[in-house]
């Protein structure tokens, strides 16, 4: 079996918020922000939820995708930042779509978010246990910031995307040497590229959120955090900008060459790197390390800003839309953030027919 992506969507809130408007809020300037992150604009969630932002960009990948709900056999919601515990964000967006054929659960792993989800979703279609899958990353972030913090209220925005992914019948080697391959590799000759991913919990003190509430296990009983420790600046995301700045700009060359290299490939071969849209700065420092050209590494953070596991498939989307995709070309998917986590994988597009 191969896994293909085979339809994008996504959603952003219309309320946006510049540089000037944070500036209103702490003892910053347009400029300042520009400069140290490549932010312009973040978008901020008013009535929309995290559920509802997933199931719009979900239903428009359905769409662009031509595939049915009922057709749908694995919901994927990668986020941290849910308006529901119980039931899953992903039940939600299934109940929402009437996808009643799907299984679904969320999964939690930050910025590296959508790859993980993306790499748990092509497990299960390249094994032959589902066929069909839509793999969601959305997120409120504006409800885990805090306001008054200049290091982290000029980055985070809101906003979804999703992908549809679906498995197909695998394609014969072209040659011996593709053959070869795949007998070592299973899937590369096939062109199932192997993603690779990695995780550091020691360092994890670099970015944190504590949770909302605060659950006592004593006797099994649970209370809800006082409003005094709801004030807290622990519930809201903390981050160690410089050290999370230098983890990213070390790891992810990495983790991408070692991607490259598992799958006997060249840089040359990759049309575009899609990376975690965190800061600007931490773009071109990849690009940098790479050896590769700014053409390669497409941003929209000047936009949208940092927006966790949704910035990788908004930015597919947008890229599918405006026809920068084309069949053929290879793309790496990478992403980092807080666990530590970080991660890469390889994807062939084939282009979204319907």
């Amino acid at each position: 079996m191969t896994a293909t992506i085979c339809g994008t969507g996504s959603y952003i809130p219309s309320y946006t918020m510049d540089n000037h408007d944070i500036a209103g809020l702490v003892e910053t300037s347009d400029e300042w922000i520009r400069e140290r992150t490549g932010v312009v604009r973040r978008h901020i969630a008013r009535d929309e939820t995290t559920v509802s932002m997933a199931a719009e960009a979900a239903r428009r990948a359905l769409a662009d995708a031509g595939t049915a709900p009922e057709e749908v056999d694995l919901i994927l919601v990668s986020t941290i930042s849910s308006n529901v515990v119980l039931p899953c964000a992903a039940c939600e967006v299934q109940k929402e779509l009437g996808a009643v054929n799907a299984t679904c659960f969320d999964l939690s792993a930050a910025c590296t978010g959508f790859v993980l989800a993306y790499n748990t979703a092509f497990a299960y279609l390249t094994s032959g246990v589902y066929r069909t899958a839509l793999v969601i990353g959305s997120e409120s972030l504006s409800n885990l910031t805090n306001w008054k913090d200049r290091g982290t209220c000029i980055l985070f925005g809101d906003g979804a995307g999703a992908a549809v992914l679906r498995a197909d019948a695998a394609k014969e080697p072209d040659d011996e040497s593709e053959a070869g391959m795949a007998e070592e590799l299973p899937g590369v000759g096939r062109k199932n590229y192997l993603p690779v991913t990695h995780s550091d919990g020691g360092k994890g003190a670099a970015l944190t959120c504590k949770s909302r509430h605060d659950f006592n296990s004593l006797n099994g009983g649970s209370r809800q955090a006082s409003n005094e420790t709801m004030l807290d600046d622990t519930h809201y995301m903390q981050m160690d900008g410089q050290a999370v700045f230098k983890f990213a700009v070390k790891k992810v060359p990495e983790v991408i060459g070692e991607a490259l290299v598992l799958n006997r490939m060249k840089p040359d071969e990759i049309s575009y790197y899609i990376l975690h849209q965190a800061n600007k700065r931490i773009v071109e420092a990849v690009a940098k390390r790479l050896g590769e050209p700014m053409e390669k590494f497409p941003m929209n953070l000047q936009e949208y800003g940092n927006t966790s596991s949704a910035s990788i498939p908004i930015l597919l989307d947008e890229m599918n839309r405006d026809g920068r995709l084309k069949p053929g070309q290879k793309l790496v998917m990478a992403g980092f953030g807080a666990g530590l986590t970080w991660g890469a994988a390889i994807v062939e597009w084939r282009g979204c027919s319907g």
